[in-house]
This record gives C-alpha cells, structure tokens and sequence, in this order.
C-alpha cells in the first residue's frame, strides 16, 4: 500500500512530552509517512477512565468523518480486556474495552459496530504486556490510514464496557446532579442538562456545590467581577460552576463527584414541569 494522507488522532493519559506518544507515532510513521497526525490531549489524569470518557465526547464530534482516534487511557493493559475497533458515523475509534470511547460514540450515532482486535498479523511483535498502545493500536492504526479494511480486524461483538454519564435528578422545583469534569481553568462541568437549568433559572434559584452557595447566575464570564462564584451554561450545554477569571475547583476546593443542587426558591415561582 502507498501512503495516505489520512488524520490519525492520538489521546493517552501519557503525559506532554513522553516517549511512549513518540514511539507510537514512530510505528504509525514508519508504515505511513504521509499520516497527518493530530494530538488530542496527552494530559489525561492517569488511568482516569471517566475524565477521558467526557474529553473524547467534548471533542471527536467536531472532527471530520473518516478520521481514525487512537484512544490509550487503559488501565487494564495486559489483562484479558479486549481491545476495540468502533465504527461510529464514519469515524474510526481503536481503544480499550473499559467505556473511555463510549460517550463519544453516543454522541456521533446510536448504531456503532464494534469490533474486538483479534488478528496478530496486523501487530507489531514482540507484543508488549504494558504497552498496547504501541504494539496494537498504533499499526492497527497505521493499516487502516492506508485503506486497509476493518473487516480483517476481528469479528463483530455486541457487548461492550459503557460508561455512561449518570445521570441528573430532574424535578420541578429541584435539580440535583453531580461535577462530572474539571477543565483546565477549574470550571466545573455538572450532569445537570443546561435547558433543565435554564427553565428553573428564569425564576430566583439557589444553585450550591458542595457545602458553597453560588452568588450569581450568568451568561457568560465577563457579566460578573474577577472572583465571582457564577453559574451558567457551558458550551457543552450543561450546567457550568466557574470562578470569573478564576480557578472554581481550587476555591472551592472540590473535585468530580461533588454534589450539585439547584432549587427554586419558595413562593417565588409556581411549580411547573421541566423539559428534558
């Protein structure tokens, strides 16, 4: 096969500048010099499943179709979880069986089909048992940027490790859900659906994380002074915690799993169901 140019995107928990990213670029490289190459993120917290999970969903979306997503978040690696080719609208995902791809499959299609990785011949041998990143996933990467056919991968399954967001308790005077990302500037990202919000919000609410009670409600950042505790909607379409020109989490000291509830407040707006 001659090279392509083909977008083959890479997403570990490895760290900037670490050699196991170099070396699986190596192995894509060498069986395609001409792969376009593209890095997602390579500062994953370590072995942190549901972090990636919600990256990948935030992200492959915006990609075009035919891209391949290499996807190394595995914990598990050398044991006998499986590793995964997922078919999602003309996207390409090869990760491990533990859910990391799962809600960004969701988000491309209702349908993927999924593959578990089964035919040696398209490895790179010896196999190593702590680095399936390199010795799978790279060349199997590298086979498909050439045109090569999924088919040959392995045979289909219907049952696969989902990592669903959990979800939000939705009420009509009461939304309680949970931060279920922490970005880079220390916003909190909860469960609770944007539109849920909003609808309550158009009436006085209390929103508190945690132990703390959020000042203002807001649309966006700059409507309140530096070190305002707001919420808003993210653009991911969830109900956002954030510091203005601030870090949310450090101030407050929390993380993903922190409790998050909304409430109107009494006798101030009549009950009325929320749309989902």
């Amino acid at each position: 096969m001659q090279g392509v140019e083909r977008l083959v995107t890479l997403t570990t928990d490895f760290g900037e500048g670490s050699p196991y990213v170099a070396a699986m670029k190596g192995v894509i490289l060498s069986a395609n010099p001409s792969a376009r190459l593209v890095d997602l993120g390579h500062t994953i917290p370590p072995q942190n499943v549901r972090h990636a999970a919600f990256f990948l969903a935030t992200c492959l979306p915006y990609f075009p179709a035919r891209a391949i997503h290499v996807i190394v978040i595995d914990p598990g690696v050398g044991t006998d979880r499986a590793l995964l080719h997922i078919e999602a609208a003309g996207h390409q995902l090869l990760a491990p069986d533990n859910g990391c791809w799962t809600l960004a499959a969701a988000k491309l299609t209702d349908t993927p089909t999924v593959r578990r990785l089964s035919e040696p011949r398209f490895w790179r041998h010896p196999v190593s048992a702590t680095f399936h990143g390199r010795d799978i996933l790279a060349p199997v990467a590298a086979y498909l940027s050439l045109g090569g056919d999924p088919n040959e991968l392995g045979n289909p399954v219907t049952e696969w490790f989902r990592h669903p967001l959990p979800p939000a308790t939705l009420e009509p005077r009461r939304l309680a859900g949970e931060v279920v990302f922490v970005d880079p500037f220390g916003n909190l990202l909860t469960n609770i659906p944007g539109d849920a919000f909003l609808a309550l919000a158009s009436g006085p609410v209390r929103v508190v994380v945690g132990a703390r009670e959020v000042t203002r409600v807001v649309r966006t950042y700059g409507e309140a002074d530096r070190g305002t505790l707001v919420a808003l909607v993210s653009s991911s379409g969830l109900l956002e915690v954030a510091v203005a020109e601030g870090n949310a989490a450090r101030e407050l000291g929390v993380a993903t799993g922190t409790p998050v509830v909304v409430s109107a407040l009494h006798n101030e707006r009549p009950d009325a169901s929320l749309a989902n």
